[in-house]
C-alpha cells in the first residue's frame, strides 16, 4: 500500500495538506462521528469499500465509532490487480469484519454472453442493467446478512446524477432512503476532493497504490475512478486507453473475450 504522506505524494495530496474546509474540519467531523453511531444503531449495516480514496474515508470515520463494522467489497472480477492486493492488505492491517460479495455471474461473463462487444454477435445484443448486476444483486444480499443500513462514499460533486440524488425533495442531509426498505447515509456526501485528500493526508490512511499507477500514465485526476476495468461507462474518456497502457497483458486478456474494445483504444 501507499503511504498517504510517503514518497510519491502526488499533487492532489499535497493540496490536501491545506487547513481543511468547514465541512471537513474537527468541528464537522465530530457531527459526522455522532451520525454515524444513530445511523449504525438505527439501521445496523455496513461501509460499502470500493478500494478508491472516498470510501477509504468514510472507512476511516465508521471505525472510529464502530471498530468492528462490517465492511462489504462488492467484486465484480474486474477490478485492478493492484485493488485485491490493496485490499487484503488493509484488511489484515486493519483487522476488517471484510465481507466479499461476489458478482454472479461474473462481469466478464455477462459482458461477453451481452454480445455488445462480440464482432460476429447477432446485430440485436442482448440489452444488461450492469447497475442490477453490479450493485443491486450485490447489495440486496449483503443487506440480508447484515441489516438495511448502509455507509458510502459516494460524493454530490462526483456528478449530475449524484448531486440529484442528494437533492431530491429538498433534503440535503446525506441520507437516502429506497423503496425496498434500505436505508444509506454518505458521511463525505458534500465533500470537494481536496476535502478527501486533506483527510487522508491528516490521517496518513494508506492509499490503493493504483492513484499513483494513474498518475505516472498520465491520467487526468479527474478521471482517477478505482471503479470497475470496463463496464460500459466513461469509454468515451479513454478508460480503455489507460488499461491498455498501465495494465497491458491484463487489457490482452480481456480484449481475447470481449474483442470490439481493442477499437476503442
Amino acid at each position: 500500500m501507499v503511504d498517504a504522506a510517503g514518497p510519491g505524494l502526488d499533487l492532489s495530496v499535497l493540496r490536501g495538506l491545506r487547513a481543511p474546509s468547514t465541512k471537513a474540519g474537527p468541528g464537522a467531523i465530530d457531527g459526522i462521528l455522532r451520525r454515524i453511531e444513530a445511523h449504525l444503531t438505527a439501521h445496523d449495516g455496513y461501509v460499502a469499500f470500493s478500494g478508491g480514496k472516498d470510501s477509504l474515508v468514510v472507512l476511516d470515520l465508521a471505525r472510529r465509532v464502530d471498530p468492528d463494522v462490517p465492511v462489504v467489497f462488492f467484486d465484480s472480477g474486474l477490478d485492478y490487480p493492484e485493488t485485491y492486493d490493496y485490499l487484503t492488505e488493509l484488511a489484515h492491517t486493519w483487522r476488517l469484519d471484510l465481507h466479499r460479495i461476489r458478482t454472479d455471474p461474473p462481469l466478464l461473463a455477462v459482458l461477453a454472453d451481452s454480445g455488445l462487444w462480440d464482432h460476429h454477435a447477432p446485430t440485436a445484443a442482448a440489452f444488461v442493467d450492469l447497475h442490477q448486476v453490479l450493485i443491486t444483486e450485490p447489495a440486496r444480499r449483503a443487506h440480508q446478512v447484515l441489516g438495511p443500513g448502509e455507509l458510502w462514499g459516494v460524493r454530490a460533486d462526483e456528478s449530475t446524477a449524484r448531486r440529484l440524488l442528494y437533492t431530491r425533495k429538498g433534503l440535503r442531509d446525506g441520507v437516502i432512503v429506497r423503496a425496498d426498505g434500505t436505508t444509506a447515509y454518505g458521511p463525505i456526501w458534500n465533500w470537494a476532493t481536496t476535502d478527501v485528500w486533506a483527510h487522508i493526508s491528516r490521517h496518513r490512511l494508506p492509499v490503493n497504490p493504483v492513484y499513483t499507477r494513474l498518475r505516472e500514465l498520465g491520467v487526468p485526476e479527474h478521471q482517477h475512478r478505482l471503479s470497475h476495468l470496463i463496464d460500459g461507462g466513461h469509454l468515451d474518456r479513454g478508460r480503455l486507453t489507460w488499461l491498455r497502457r498501465g495494465w497491458p497483458t491484463l487489457f490482452e486478456q480481456i480484449a481475447d473475450t470481449l474483442p470490439r474494445i481493442r477499437q476503442l483504444t
